[in-house]
């Protein structure tokens, strides 16, 4: 029943946070990140009821948690998907499926007073009793759990009841030749050309006018632009890079303009050597 519900609440999470925010995504979100992936797999390494106690099953269920889904988000970075808000809900979605998937199926194959259930008058019991019978680390250990757990609530309660400045910036990066933040061009010969990917998004909240500015050392290599774009709309494009002369670290630099603004609001840049 548990893994059950765990699978159906991260359902609702990953349809939630792609129709938008509110209070509602933020709370079942943390969960979703901080405990649901921790839980699944713990589930299904200790299916037996006596495998673990209440206490090390839920600090066990963060913990994994918590270094499970930055290694989803880090496989996620070298498939051709990339990693974005929608690949990682799914990866995260699919790894809970399947681990909730193995537990139960581990679980079957004990017999019913061997299985692990939640049991939610054992769970109160836990909370209010047994303190005599710990050790003085277990009864640490229970505290800091109990602690975390109301902290976790108090952020809840304090991102909800805040109400969130939302800034107005752009997005303005550069990938590889691949689409990812890696393999970016470094040894060229002369007369040879390189591809990177450049990108910009407008989380302006307004239509904005841009140009890019493409120099390597001093010499200007290119202008593009204008480039209009409406509020949360992104443009992507892939851009060759020839450099003209010869020579170690020369920097090739993308100077981004908004409107007619004589300064650059951002810039990017990485080196190349050339060679004849």
């Amino acid at each position: 029943m548990d893994l059950v519900a765990v699978v159906i609440v991260s359902l609702i999470v990953t349809i939630l946070a792609i129709l938008g925010e509110g209070a509602l995504q933020i709370v079942l979100g943390l969960l979703f990140a901080l405990f649901f992936p921790g839980y699944t797999l713990i589930a299904a390494i200790f299916p037996k009821n006596d495998d673990l106690d209440h206490t090390q099953r839920i600090a066990l269920s963060f913990g994994l948690s918590i270094a499970v889904v930055p290694l989803i988000g880090l496989i996620i970075n070298y498939t051709p998907w990339g990693i974005n808000l929608l690949t990682v809900l799914l990866a995260v979605l699919v790894f809970i499926v399947i681990t909730a998937t193995i537990a139960g199926i581990r679980r079957r194959k004990l017999p019913a007073e061997q299985r692990f259930q939640v049991q939610f008058k054992n769970m109160a019991s836990w909370l209010t009793t047994g303190w005599k019978e710990l050790n003085k680390w277990d009864r640490a250990i229970r505290i800091l759990l109990i602690l975390t757990i109301v902290g976790m609530i108090g952020f809840l309660v304090y991102m909800v009841q805040t109400p969130q400045i939302k800034g107005e910036y752009t997005e303005f990066y550069i990938l590889g030749p691949e689409g990812k933040a890696e393999n970016y061009p470094r040894n060229l010969k002369l007369g040879e050309t390189a591809e990177v990917l450049l990108v910009i998004a407008n989380h302006e909240f307004k239509e904005i006018e841009y140009r890019v500015r493409i120099t390597i050392d001093d010499d200007e290599l290119s202008e593009i632009g204008p480039i209009h774009l409406l509020h949360e709309e992104k443009w992507e494009q892939y851009l060759t890079i020839m450099a003209h002369n010869a020579g170690e670290n020369q920097k090739v630099t993308f100077q981004l303009y908004k409107g007619d603004d004589i300064e650059a609001s951002q810039s990017l840049y990485f080196w190349i050597n050339v060679i004849n």
